[in-house]
Order: structure tokens, then C-alpha cells, then sequence
């Protein structure tokens, strides 16, 4: 079964760091109790800095890069243990801490006991790796610490994408981006290739047109096509999102734009062919103002094995309405 946590693009990447995390820390513990060093591996780093010099509980947090309710509670069990003594600091409202003989005992069998057969583990880890492994890491942490991953995952990017007319070097892109999405969920049909091998001459020669979404730092992310059936009725078709970089409201850019640039062609409708499985696509199409049409189906619905959904939506000409 695939590893849902090795998704590609970095999806799940922090599920999977976690993970890694876990298989790291559940096998240092065993070897905590195996070498018989009394402490919880999650207290080892607030020992570590303690046995450097004594620290108030922000200080601790700063130099562990945690939080200060996580250290304070971390701090009473080593002080329940007595392996951390605290008293008043110059500051009556910080308290003083520092390791007691026991935790200094502690951390002299760690690093007597622990840290060579760590560094020696972890040497064979990392003999795989990049040379710029611990690098990365560290511009990572740096990059999350300046601006944190909710803030980038929330930020409106609406306004680094525009539209842009095809143009014959952008073949590469409208193919390869139609034909990630058919064949994750499908089966590339003749008619799919006739128009992705071709697409001046099938569509843009025939009357038609092609936009392409493009974002200031991904290039283009995302196609839609409108291929004349007949005077004033035209089939919005071949739209797609590269797979990284959903989410960036690409798909509502295009229809919207699809639609407007159909009604200055002088189009009266322009109807879809798609399938169920494309729930979000669908739900696109709805709010865009595309209805269900059994005509359409009726007409059209043969042209692609996997047609299971036909839609329609008319141009309504306000000089006349």
C-alpha cells in the first residue's frame, strides 16, 4: 500500500516529520531504560542547558525553542524528581533554576553513556544524505520562525495570477498540465490527443480560443479552452490546475474569464463535458452559473468515454435583456 505521508509536494510533510520525529524519540527512550539513566528523553535538552549555566523558565524556553507553559511543566516533574533545584532570581517574579547533584548525575551518564552511541546512530543516518541536509533544515526552521506556516497557507495569493493568451511555446505546459489530471483519474482518449497535440490547429484555427492562468512565481499553472461547435455556441473544454498548486482559485479565474471572453466572440452559450468524480470541478461549474443539461448530454455526451455530466450556460446579451 503507498505511504500516504510520502505524497509528493510536500503535502503531508509535517505529518511526515512528526512520524520520523516519533521513530526517533521512541527508540532513544528504550535506550534511556536500557543504559538505566533515570529521565524522560522530552526532559533531557531543559538538563542539557541547565548543566551550561542556570536559566529562568523564558530563558529555557528561548534556548530550547519551546513554549513557556510546556518548559514550566516539564520543570516541575524534574523538580518532583529532584533533579532541578529552583529559588528566587533577581527578579522576585522569575524563579532560579539550576541542576541538583542528582541531575548533574544525570546528565555526566548521558554524556558518558548516551551521547557516543547517539552521535555513532546518527553518523550512519546521515551518511546517505546531502551534504546541505542540516542546512536546509536550519533555513527551514528559519523560514517558519519569520513567517509562520499558517499565515503563508492563509495569505491570499488571488493576486500574483492573471490570464494569458496562448501562444505556440506554451504547448508543453497546456499539454502536460491537461494530461496530469485525465490520467490521475482516467483514461487519455483519441479526441484528448487530437487537441493536446494540436492545439492552434484544433482549437485556435477553428475559431476558437485558449487562456492559461498564469502565477508570478510558478509560471503557468493552469489551462482552459473554448472549441467552437457551432455559430455562437462554443465548448468550454481542457480545463485544468497543475496538481501543486490547487488550492490558489486558478479554476474560478479561467471559467470566469472563459465565460467573459466567450461573450465577446459572440457567443449565445457554451456548454462541458465532465464526470461525477470531478466533484470540485462540478461544484465550480455550478457557481459559475453552468446548469445541468440533458440536450447537451444527449448531443455531446459520446464524445469522451468517461462523459457522465453535461452542462450548460447561456450568454445573455444585456443590450437586449
Amino acid at each position: 500500500m503507498a505511504d500516504i505521508l510520502a505524497e509528493p509536494n510536500m503535502l503531508f510533510f509535517g505529518s511526515r516529520l512528526k512520524r520520523l520525529a516519533e521513530r526517533f524519540q521512541s527508540g532513544a527512550a528504550r535506550v534511556l531504560v536500557e543504559l538505566d539513566i533515570p529521565i524522560q528523553l522530552a526532559h533531557l535538552p531543559l538538563v542539557y542547558a541547565l548543566a551550561q549555566r542556570g536559566m529562568t523558565v523564558g530563558q529555557l524556553a528561548e534556548a530550547i525553542g519551546s513554549t513557556q507553559p510546556g518548559v514550566t511543566r516539564s520543570i516541575g516533574q524534574l523538580l518532583e524528581q529532584g533533579l532541578v533545584a529552583s529559588s528566587p532570581g533577581e527578579d522576585r517574579r522569575e524563579r532560579h533554576l539550576e541542576l541538583t547533584p542528582a541531575g548533574t548525575a544525570v546528565i555526566s551518564a548521558a554524556k558518558t553513556k548516551l551521547w557516543p552511541r547517539v552521535l555513532a546512530a546518527m553518523e550512519e543516518l546521515r551518511a546517505p544524505l546531502s551534504p546541505a541536509f542540516e542546512t536546509d533544515l536550519a533555513l527551514l526552521e528559519a523560514g517558519l520562525a519569520r513567517d509562520p506556516l499558517d499565515s503563508r497557507i492563509l495569505r491570499d495569493r488571488s493576486s500574483q495570477l492573471h490570464l494569458i493568451d496562448y501562444r505556440d511555446d506554451h504547448a508543453a505546459d497546456f499539454r502536460a498540465i491537461n494530461v496530469e489530471w485525465i490520467e490521475a483519474m482516467f483514461t487519455l482518449e483519441p479526441r484528448d490527443r487530437e487537441v493536446l497535440d494540436s492545439p492552434r490547429e484544433r482549437i485556435i484555427d477553428c475559431g476558437g480560443a485558449i487562456l492559461l492562468a498564469e502565477h508570478a512565481s510558478l509560471g503557468v499553472i493552469g489551462t482552459g479552452a473554448l472549441q467552437r461547435s457551432r455559430d455562437g455556441v462554443f465548448e468550454l473544454t481542457k480545463m485544468a490546475v497543475r496538481g501543486t498548486a490547487r488550492g490558489l482559485k486558478a479554476g474560478e479565474l479561467l471559467v470566469r474569464g472563459l465565460i467573459d471572453r466567450a461573450a465577446a466572440m459572440g457567443a449565445r452559450e457554451v456548454f462541458l463535458l465532465s464526470n461525477r468524480a470531478c466533484a470540485a470541478a462540478v461544484h465550480l461549474y455550478k457557481k459559475a452559473g453552468f446548469v445541468h443539461d440533458a440536450g447537451i448530454m444527449r448531443e455531446h455526451g459520446a464524445e469522451y468515454a468517461r462523459c457522465d455530466v453535461a452542462m450548460r450556460y447561456r450568454i445573455v446579451d444585456e443590450g437586449k435583456a
